[in-house]
Order: C-alpha cells, then sequence, then structure tokens
C-alpha cells in the first residue's frame, strides 16, 4: 500500500489552481485541481472553500484514473 502526502496548498507557491467548468458556481460543492508535475510530481487538489487549507498530492496517473472513473460514472 502506498501513502499519497498530503500537505497545506500554501506549500505549493505558484500553483494554477482550476476548478471545473461542471461545478455550477458556488454552491460549496467543489474541488480545485493544480498540475504540479514539474515541481511535486503529481496532481494537487484541494477544497475550494478552503484555498489556504490541506491539499492533496496524487501522481498524475491516480488522479488521470479517478477523472476517467467520475466521468463515466463509477464513482
Amino acid at each position: 500500500m502506498t501513502t499519497t502526502p498530503s500537505l497545506m496548498a500554501t506549500d505549493l507557491p505558484g500553483a494554477a489552481w482550476r476548478k471545473s467548468s461542471y461545478s455550477g458556481g458556488n454552491e460549496g460543492q467543489c474541488i480545485e485541481a493544480a498540475d504540479v508535475r514539474t515541481s511535486h510530481d503529481g496532481v494537487a487538489i484541494r477544497d475550494s472553500k478552503s484555498p489556504a487549507g490541506p491539499a492533496l498530492l496524487l501522481p498524475a496517473a491516480v488522479f488521470s484514473t479517478f477523472v476517467s472513473a467520475a466521468a463515466t460514472g463509477e464513482l
């Protein structure tokens, strides 16, 4: 079993956070993602309501699998 490091979003200065265009505005049920492969070798995700809070760092392949599963309704 591998562990997924968590850190604070503030540990990722310059990260370009993006919210899905499907989020539907500001209902508070959103996550944001940032491609940090060059600095941290992965993709970071955070709660959009807590931009300075914790972020989860995932390997890019794991994030891609998650997005694909969500898009096909597997989740």
